[in-house]
């Protein structure tokens, strides 16, 4: 084989190469995509647009927040772009549990898609209707033994974090209440202060309102800690409660065909964007706690996820309820 052959043919490897390595020197170029797994207005899109925000200034190009309702629907948008960077996703609680609650999923939950690292936690709340006959979580769970299917339980949806929590509540107390699905947190405020539903789980960022303004009453949160600015709830372990201890948590995803470069990139983007002060403080108007930088990273929040996966794996398994 002549030399100049062999040269060409020893050189085409590191040829094919040089534009996958140059591509990643220079990212980002162009704008990236944030795909929020929610509604416009909701807590979901809220906290990306904060994280987008923050992560522009870091890496020099705009970050476009681009909404796809649904748990399913957004990861699935975001697996079917280009694994370049370019499209990632910032999804919740649901994303983990939707490795179980769907038993048919386009992707795997764990093996499609690699964390980026944790954006938020917020806590969940205990809340029922004007009039229930109970003062506290001792008597609120008597009251769902006595009743049960009597009950009416809201949730937000198949995989919502309101639906996540009420079958953490039920297995908790031991007892079934009926589920009533609502299209959102809306519309189950409006029947719950009408006394059309009586239980109900939600995020604080939602709820707290209500609670303010004395519409209905609230019992606890699900978080580990006391909320700032409700001290007065107790946590469900407080309350003796443990196994419903829960947070809705918010995390960056890329898929996991991704260049390692760039997803410590953007990794290390979203880290910046929380030490920002203008994010903290709208994340404290939120009732939200932005992640720490450990729980940030990409080696966390990998640890974080399969946790969670298997967590909702033996919660929705013990409840029975699935969506395919």
């Amino acid at each position: 084989m002549p030399s100049t052959r062999r040269a060409l043919l020893a050189a085409m490897p590191a040829a094919l190469a040089a534009p996958a390595i140059c591509a990643q020197e220079g990212f980002p170029n162009r704008p990236v995509t944030l795909i929020a797994g929610g509604t416009a207005g909701g807590p979901t899109d809220v906290i990306t647009r904060l994280v987008a925000e923050g992560m522009a200034r870091h890496l020099g190009q705009p970050v476009v927040v681009e909404n796809v309702a649904g748990t399913v629907f957004s990861a699935g948008r975001a697996r079917q772009a280009r694994a370049d960077g370019y499209t990632i996703l910032n999804t919740n609680v649901g994303f983990a549990a939707s490795a179980t609650l769907y038993r048919q999923l386009p992707y795997s939950v764990t093996e499609s898609f690699a964390p980026l690292g944790l954006a938020s936690k917020a806590a969940m709340m205990l809340v029922s209707r004007p009039g229930f006959p109970a003062e506290n979580v001792a008597e609120y769970a008597a009251v769902m033994r006595r009743e049960g299917d009597k009950l009416n339980l809201a949730h937000s949806g198949i995989g919502s974090s309101s639906q996540l929590c009420a079958m953490l509540l039920q297995q908790s107390v031991g007892a079934q209440a009926t589920a009533v699905a609502y299209r959102g947190s809306a519309p189950i405020t409006t029947e719950l202060m009408a006394g059309r539903v009586d239980i109900f789980c939600d995020q604080v960022t939602n709820t707290l309102p209500f609670i303010q303004r004395n519409s209905f009453p609230a019992y606890a949160v699900t978080s580990e800690a006391r909320v700032p600015g409700i001290e007065r709830l107790p946590t469900m372990t407080e309350a003796g409660m443990p196994g419903a201890t829960m947070t809705t948590w918010h995390g960056l995803f890329a898929q996991a065909e991704v260049p390692e470069p760039i997803q410590e990139r953007l990794s290390e983007a979203l880290r910046a964007a929380l030490r920002e002060a203008r994010l903290l403080s709208r994340f404290a108007d939120l009732i939200t706690a932005p992640a720490t930088q450990q729980e940030a990273t990409r080696e966390f929040h990998r640890r974080f996820h399969a946790e969670e996966v298997a967590r909702w794996r033996r919660v929705v398994e013990t409840a029975g309820v699935y969506a395919n």
